[in-house]
């Protein structure tokens, strides 16, 4: 089951991995329990590559901080 993520919680403005140009946000987004999955693709070199967070915890899928 994939979770909805919301574009507030994305990370913006990621320099791109061949030539820096700063990336407003990724094309494709992937969470599965413990990991997220970042699809990035720069416009200016067509260089496309994936960055991983991993968490100690699964993500809570309502976002809620506390009880």
């Amino acid at each position: 089951m994939q979770s909805t993520v919301r574009v507030v919680d994305l990370p913006r403005n990621n320099p791109c991995a061949q030539c820096g140009e700063p990336i407003a946000l990724p094309s494709w987004v992937e969470k599965d329990g413990r990991r997220t999955a970042y699809l990035w693709h720069c416009r200016l070199c067509d260089y496309r590559y994936e960055t991983i967070a991993f968490y100690a915890e699964a993500v809570d899928e309502d976002g809620a901080l506390a009880a």
